[in-house]
């Protein structure tokens, strides 16, 4: 493999490994934030034992988050400074609101959360909790207003001499037809995994240690499948908002995504589809009729442009050249990205109806508290495959292809040391992860039983350490 590609693979594996982090994070804390409210609302003790027991798993996620998340920034001058060249004056303004204003939030809040405890009076402690998911929301705004330019470039103009875009309108930047779609769709999302998270770690205790805290757990489950469900719900219609804002600025991508090789009116919906290996031409589909038409317009009757036509089109409008991305992995991981969350949804669904009226769940059920947070993990994984490798060959859309974005002067060896190093510090940081939240998981509920001292008239007393 030549530079470009063993760079996009570092790409690849870096922020995929990141983005298992963001989800838990996004959801995680306002779950907690939701749990702290409810104990002080009520004062009654199960949720300040959940707020606490999960707060810390929040915490571990978050620590791993944030480092995971630098070397993203590190990669566009290591490897891409072509193209952080291009977009540095456009994505300066979000990116630095994320840093200066979102993170600003959330790691100031954190801090007086955490320590904060037995120092401040409950409604302004719960205060900072609401203010670190305040700004979780916020940073996933502003970077995801980034990568909506990515896919729909807006508010700037085109400097030839500098050879760079430069922003004219942040607020167009902000109010992206893709990111006012793009970030409701995230951050359900989001929430399908963090209540998977609660779900599957309650049931895990529930039929483990059935008689060890099982109100306070089966509270922990109902509530985590909860928010599965309404998520769920929440992720299928802001879907479908996406996909029409996406057949209207990137056709090419809806195209790849059913496989649709010729412009079709109606179109249908490919269910099953296998075509050549190169992804040039459908050799068997199964599909549902007038249902893709719907799905891209809003129309049964509405037309989709196919995939040969809009290769002829593009050809005309930039130059000679492929402007197809991989339809094999384009049309999988887009099946993919819904199937694994319908699935989510319907577990979710599944463990509310089996342990409704208090019935206890039965001991084979523990093989499903592992793979339960995993399920809408996975979905968004491939969601995010999807949008990104579907806008292929363009880093930019329409404006700067991938090959014109790498850095001129890396070597290849220098980004297979970056790639294999990169690589074993993640595996590492994975077992480490891994071990931390498991360790905490089998810990339970212990050492949350006391409520925490709230007098704010004790000057004298020590800092000390919530968790």
């Amino acid at each position: 493999m030549d530079t470009l590609d063993l760079a996009r693979w570092q790409f690849a594996i870096t922020t995929v490994y990141h983005f298992f982090f963001v989800p838990v994070t996004i959801s995680l804390v306002a779950i907690t934030a939701g749990l702290q409210t409810a104990w002080y609302r009520t004062g009654k003790e199960k949720y300040l034992r959940l707020t606490k027991f999960y707060g810390k798993l929040f915490l571990i996620n978050i620590a791993m988050g944030v480092v995971t998340g630098l070397v993203q920034e590190f990669q566009f001058g290591m490897n891409w400074s072509d193209y952080s060249r291009f977009v540095g004056d456009v994505f300066g303004a979000p990116l630095a609101l994320e840093g200066l204003l979102a993170f600003f939030l959330e790691s100031t809040f954190i801090g007086l959360w955490i320590f904060g405890w037995d120092r401040l009076p409950k409604l302004v402690h719960l205060g900072c909790i609401w203010m670190v998911v305040l700004g979780t929301q916020l940073s996933a705004y502003f970077i995801l207003a980034a990568n909506s330019w990515m896919q729909n470039p807006v508010g700037f103009r085109y400097n030839a001499a500098r050879g760079r875009a430069e922003l004219t309108d942040l607020w167009a930047v902000l109010t992206n037809k893709v990111v006012l779609v793009t970030f409701p769709h995230t951050i359900f999302a989001a929430f399908m995994v963090g209540g998977a998270f609660v779900a599957g770690v309650a049931l895990w205790h529930l039929v483990r240690r059935p008689g060890t805290d099982r109100d306070v757990f089966r509270s922990a489950l109902k509530i985590g499948a909860s928010v599965v469900l309404v998520a769920g719900v929440g992720v299928a219609i802001s879907g479908d908002l996406q996909g029409k804002v996406m057949t209207e600025v990137q056709p090419m991508k809806m195209a790849a995504a059913e496989a649709l090789y010729e412009t079709e009116k109606p179109a249908s919906f490919s269910v099953f589809t296998v075509g050549t290996l190169d992804g040039s031409k459908e050799i068997f589909s199964i599909k549902l009729p007038y249902l893709l038409s719907f799905l891209a317009t809003g129309r049964f009757d509405g037309e989709v442009q196919g995939i040969n036509s809009l290769q002829e089109a593009y050809e005309q409008l930039y130059g000679p050249g492929s402007y197809k991305p991989n339809i094999p992995l384009t049309y999988w991981t887009f099946r993919l990205m819904i199937g694994v969350g319908m699935a989510s949804a319907a577990v979710a669904l599944w463990l509310l109806w089996t342990t409704r009226r208090g019935r206890a769940p039965a001991r084979w059920l523990v093989w499903l508290a592992a793979p339960l947070p995993l399920l809408p993990l996975v979905a968004n994984t491939f969601g995010w495959i999807f949008t990104e490798t579907g806008r292929q060959p363009w880093l930019v859309f329409g404006l700067l292809p991938t090959a014109s974005g790498v850095s001129p002067g890396t070597t290849s060896g220098e980004v297979i040391t970056s790639l294999v190093g990169f690589t074993a510090l993640y595996g590492v940081l994975a077992v480490v992860e891994t071990k931390l939240l498991l360790r905490t998981i089998r810990t339970g509920l212990a050492g949350t039983d006391a409520p925490p001292d709230t007098a704010p008239d004790q000057p004298d007393k020590p800092l000390s350490f919530a968790y």
